[in-house]
């Protein structure tokens, strides 16, 4: 009976103290709400909307029914309409487009003779879901309005770039590096001045001339190294592993993670001037983790989701840098053609460190 007084006891006392936590308790109700709406709407394996390229050599009736009848599944947008293969190429490679419809000069001749491909479907074999929609697609009878009156494929023939194996590895790996850095160097520097108010070290602080700037950088200057530690073991072992090449600059690949790591690491002094206690910060931190996973691009398409989960996944970090490193690894883009994802890290890094450093404040409360 005593033991169980006892044990009355801490329990009350451990539940008082949460529900005194507004933070906490705030978090309790409210991340299993919001993960459950957002990826709820958000979160869709049948892939729509995907941003695609047309070329379209015919412009006959045919052609442009095939066209149509292919944009009213809904699996594809034609948002480029293009002269020569060779602008929907380079569209593809710099990351701007999934998938690309190229329809020949002979188009009907093709259709109606059925000995070859009618068209192409290019696909950015990088992802294997849009792989599967390449397929798809290329199996989407279409009625044709002819004296013959074929419904028919058309005998479509899909070209698969940057990963003619079709393996999974080649798009999980470039992905894995910016989940890794994401969750250790965010979580790393979450709890770093938490962690001296919590031992006491800000009575310390407090009676040096450090100034506010110069605590977060010397705090966040270490990870910087162990970053680039771990961006290092993921190449090489994705390379003997897994086979993963890199096709553009190793140096391109070091100067995004460079940026990447600067931005978490601004995060994490941001969640570490707001949270009160390491508990906190840890849960601050994984509050942001599981939206940057599912939302990035790093599992599901970016262009499948719906537009309102496309608008806060341009705020996370990990976004931006997995469409630079994929693009520099797997399509061997160029850094100078990426300024636009580069120039949002660098943004978020600036305003993140910023409110961290105004939080901060070198007094114990």
């Amino acid at each position: 009976m005593k033991s169980l007084l006892r044990l009355y006891a801490i329990f009350h006392k451990e539940f008082t103290q949460l529900m005194r936590d507004r933070l906490t308790f705030g978090m309790i109700a409210g991340i299993p709400l919001i993960q459950l709406v957002l990826f709820g709407y958000a979160i869709n394996t049948d892939v729509r909307n995907l941003t695609a390229a047309l070329v379209d050599q015919a412009g006959t009736s045919m052609s442009r029914q095939m066209v149509s009848d292919m944009g009213a599944s809904q699996v594809v947008d034609f948002q480029y309409q293009l002269a020569t293969v060779e602008e929907l190429t380079t569209l593809m490679d710099a990351g701007k487009i999934s998938i690309g419809l190229v329809i020949p000069p002979d188009f009907d001749r093709r259709v109606l003779s059925g000995d070859r491909a009618a068209a192409q479907i290019l696909v950015d074999g990088t992802d294997p879901i849009i792989l599967g929609v390449g397929r798809q697609l290329a199996s989407i009878p279409v009625n044709f309005d002819s004296p013959r009156r074929l419904q028919t494929p058309a005998g479509l023939e899909v070209r698969n770039f940057y990963n003619p194996e079709r393996r999974s590895a080649v798009n999980i790996v470039p992905g894995l590096i910016g989940v890794i850095l994401t969750m250790t160097m965010a979580l790393f520097t979450a709890v770093a001045i938490v962690r001296e108010k919590e031992r006491g070290n800000m009575e310390f602080l407090i009676t040096t001339p450090v100034k506010p700037l110069e605590l977060m950088l010397g705090k966040i200057l270490p990870y910087v190294a162990i970053g680039f530690i771990q961006v290092s073991l993921i190449l090489l072992l994705g390379w003997i592993l897994f086979s993963v090449p890199i096709q553009g600059k190793l140096s391109d690949v070091y100067l995004a993670a460079l940026v990447f790591i600067a931005a978490n690491l601004a995060l994490g002094l941001f969640i570490s001037t707001s949270a009160k206690t390491q508990f906190q910060a840890m849960q601050m931190t994984f509050f942001f983790f599981l939206p940057s996973i599912l939302l990035s691009g790093f599992m599901f398409p970016f262009d499948g989701m719906p537009k309102a989960a496309q608008f806060i996944a341009e705020v996370l970090p990990l976004t931006h840098f997995n469409r630079i490193i994929r693009n520099i690894m797997l399509r061997g883009t160029e850094l100078d053609f990426l300024s636009t994802d580069m120039l949002a890290l660098i943004g978020f890094a600036f305003v993140a460190l910023s409110i961290a450093i105004l939080r901060f404040n070198k007094r114990l409360d």
